[in-house]
């Protein structure tokens, strides 16, 4: 199983499924990351946290933590 914390710096990957409960996948999908998005990885910090990513043209930072909830293809 591939998570968006496993894609490497300058990959779009498309999103297959989210994974979490309650207010932790709600955030997520409130971001726009939904099931077929396509996220683009622009950067990631040293120590892998946090991340930089594009979605839907909108640039955001995502947590390692929520990053390995979003499993790509």
């Amino acid at each position: 199983m591939a998570t968006l914390k496993d894609a490497a710096v300058g990959k779009t990957v498309k999103v297959k499924k989210l994974s979490g409960e309650g207010a932790i996948k709600r955030r997520i999908m409130d971001m726009g990351i939904t099931k077929g998005v396509e996220i683009f990885v622009r950067k990631v910090a040293p120590l892998g946290d946090p991340m930089e990513v594009t979605v839907r043209g909108y640039e955001l930072t995502l947590r390692k933590a929520d990053a390995e909830m979003i499993e790509t293809e």
